[in-house]
C-alpha cells in the first residue's frame, strides 16, 4: 500500500502526505490536548489512546504536558499484534491501529505504559458504547475506552482518565462488529 502511494504520488498533479513520516502531523493534534485540558479544568491525570501512526498520542500528550500536567500516558495496541511492546506482529481486527511495525515517528520515551486490548474486547466495548451510551464508534475507539476503563479502575474514583473517540461506527454497520448486534 505504501509503495503504491509512493508510485501514484509521482504522477503530475498528485501529492502524498506520507502520513507515517510527516513530522507536521503531530502538531495537528496539539489542539485536542489543549481542548482536553480546558474541558477537564486542568484535571487530566491520564491519557489513554490507541496507536496507528502515533501522531495523535504524541500531539495530545505533548500538549497536556505543556500545561504542566504530570499526565500518565498509556499507548494501546492490539493484543494479537503488540509490536510496540516488543511482541511479534500478528493478525487482528482493530482497524486503524497495530500497523505491524514500529511507526517511524514513534517516541516510546513519551509513553509511560503500554496496554494491549484484544480484538474481541475492542469489539465488545464498541457494541457496549452503542447499546448503553448511544455512541456509534469503531473498534479502535472500543479499544481505547476498554483500556481507559481498566486504567481508571486501577487509579481509583478520584482520577480523571481521558481518551478520544476517533471514528464513527457507520463504516462498520455491515461488518462483523455489528453483525451480532
Amino acid at each position: 500500500m505504501i509503495e503504491k502511494a509512493r508510485e501514484l504520488s509521482a504522477r503530475p498533479g498528485a501529492f502524498w502526505t506520507d502520513q507515517l513520516n510527516n513530522h507536521d502531523m503531530i502538531h495537528g493534534y496539539t489542539a485536542l490536548g489543549d481542548e482536553l485540558w480546558r474541558q477537564s479544568g486542568g484535571a487530566v491525570d491520564a491519557f489513554v489512546h490507541t496507536v496507528g501512526s502515533a501522531h495523535s498520542i504524541h500531539g495530545v500528550s505533548r500538549a497536556l504536558r505543556a500545561h504542566g500536567a504530570r499526565v500518565h500516558v498509556v499507548a494501546v495496541e492490539p493484543a494479537e499484534s503488540a509490536v510496540l511492546a516488543g511482541r511479534p506482529a500478528g493478525s487482528h481486527r482493530i482497524e486503524g491501529i497495530g500497523i505491524g511495525f514500529l511507526p517511524p515517528l514513534w517516541h516510546p520515551e513519551e509513553v509511560d505504559e503500554m496496554m494491549a486490548v484484544s480484538s474481541d474486547d475492542a469489539m465488545a466495548m464498541a457494541r457496549r458504547l452503542a447499546r448503553e451510551e448511544g455512541l456509534l464508534v469503531g473498534t479502535s475507539t472500543g479499544a481505547s475506552v476498554a483500556a481507559a476503563l481498566k486504567l481508571a479502575a486501577r487509579l481509583g474514583p478520584g482520577a480523571t482518565v481521558a481518551t478520544l473517540v476517533v471514528d464513527s461506527g457507520l463504516k462498520y454497520l455491515s461488518t462483523e462488529l455489528f453483525a451480532e448486534a
